[in-house]
């Protein structure tokens, strides 16, 4: 036995709490023959909607009450469009956001446009209640200033507030794939088919990222690292040539590049280049609803989409990061022999004594978290986008100025951490 009540339709008169708005409450069960049963607009209402009209008055409203609509099809949308197209000619301002989604789309695409003088009208009032909103608000900004203040500043503290815990849930979402990656990886193939994706990670993607993240980086942070080197061999070279001790530009230049500048350089390299490439991929895909389908598939877009880029990221760190070091160890013999004077074989020897596996695992160590940092800012912001082409626009720069901000945060922190232990 169906629990579905018969259908009703109510017209309401606007009242105090909302003089221009009138209201059509829609209950029961609006399916099928039932559409039939509906009725015209009251003529007080196509009558006030004349009358501001004329008046150049605000327009009367029209909102919706469908809490207690039961059932209902795509006969009622088309029954609401001949009830509905008199009262959006003649001005009146339909508010359909209590109507269900597939009705409210047809309506809007069917409606037609209001008149030329109803519109008129309606920007006319909108005008004059914005200028009234404005003046209303420049003068209680006027008056309490120091409470809009504090209030601004408790805005921007709870939305970072917000923005930090939507970040810690992307972080752990990342190593409960990462773990879930893992498991898949070490348990036996009759358990675990090589070929779910619901539990193994992606490696078609994580192969084609690497190409991206490492050979085809190369170009750009050959130009970087060389000109890096270069400046630091001049810069230092003028400095030290004062003391007498241009030989230690080679000491100079190889601990600088190998500790600090070759991967903080590869990390902002990066950071421009993948980092916005992560985030308009995925902002893209979310635009698309690809990400949604992953979901409905039962595939988790973390684990087949931001892992790969992760790791690819992570993978390529250590190996640019060496050949940024030798690039701008390279760089240096330029300005060194050309200009102060220095043999090359004495450089180079030189080169070689200040290299100690100290600088080299701590440039190892900071290259690759200045790279897990950059494809993490990335992907978080790519799925993080909104569903438009704006968002995705947003969502690139603000994957840039983040993973630029947390790669010059976490050099700090790191230096300052090495130096303090004795490193």
């Amino acid at each position: 036995m169906s629990s579905h009540h018969p259908p009703t339709q109510t017209w309401s008169a606007p009242t105090t709490a909302q003089p221009a708005t009138w209201m059509l409450a829609l209950a029961g069960d609006w399916s099928g023959s039932a559409v039939l049963l509906l009725k015209p607009a009251p003529a007080a209402l196509l009558e006030g909607a004349a009358q501001a009209t004329l008046h150049a008055t605000e327009m009367s409203a029209l909102s919706f009450d469908t809490t207690r609509l039961q059932a209902w099809d795509g006969g009622l949308a088309a029954a609401l469009l001949p009830l509905l197209a008199p009262l959006r000619r003649a001005g009146l301002r339909l508010q359909m956001d209590a109507l269900p989604q597939e009705i409210r789309s047809v309506l809007l695409l069917a409606l037609p446009a209001a008149s030329a003088a109803s519109a008129a009208t309606a920007a006319s009032a909108s005008a004059t209640a914005a200028t009234t909103r404005a003046t209303t608000q420049a003068a209680a900004l006027a008056q309490g200033t120091p409470a809009r203040t504090v209030t601004a500043l408790g805005q921007r503290v709870i939305l970072s507030w917000q923005q930090a815990m939507l970040t810690a849930a992307f972080l752990g979402s990342v190593l409960l794939a990462c773990v879930t990656s893992l498991r898949a990886a070490l348990s036996p193939a009759s358990n675990s088919p090589a070929g779910d994706m619901a539990s193994r990670l992606n490696g078609r993607e994580l192969v084609r990222q690497l190409d991206q993240a490492g050979p085809l980086s190369l170009p750009i942070v050959s130009l970087t690292a060389f000109l890096v080197g270069l400046m630091l061999a001049y810069m230092g070279g003028a400095q030290l040539e004062r003391m007498g001790a241009k030989h230690y530009i080679a000491d100079l230049v190889t601990v600088g590049m190998v500790r600090e500048l070759a991967g903080l350089m590869t990390g902002m390299i990066m950071a421009g280049r993948v980092g916005s490439a992560f985030a308009a991929q995925l902002a893209t895909m979310k635009a698309g609803e690809e990400i949604d389908a992953l979901r409905a598939l039962g595939v988790d877009p973390i684990l087949h989409l931001v892992l790969p880029r992760l790791l690819a990221v992570v993978a390529m760190a250590p190996l640019l990061w060496a050949y940024a070091s030798l690039m701008g160890a390279l760089a240096g013999l330029v300005p060194a022999t050309l200009v102060y004077g220095v043999p090359a074989a004495e450089y180079l020897h030189r080169c070689e004594a200040a290299l100690t596996w100290t600088h080299v695992w701590i440039g190892v160590f900071k290259a690759t978290v200045y790279a897990a940092l950059l494809a993490l800012a990335g992907c978080r912001e790519g799925l993080m986008a909104g569903r438009d082409a704006q968002a995705v626009g947003v969502a690139t720069t603000r994957a840039v100025v983040k993973g630029l901000v947390w790669i010059i945060a976490a050099a700090t922190g790191t230096t300052i951490v090495f130096q303090s232990l004795g490193y």
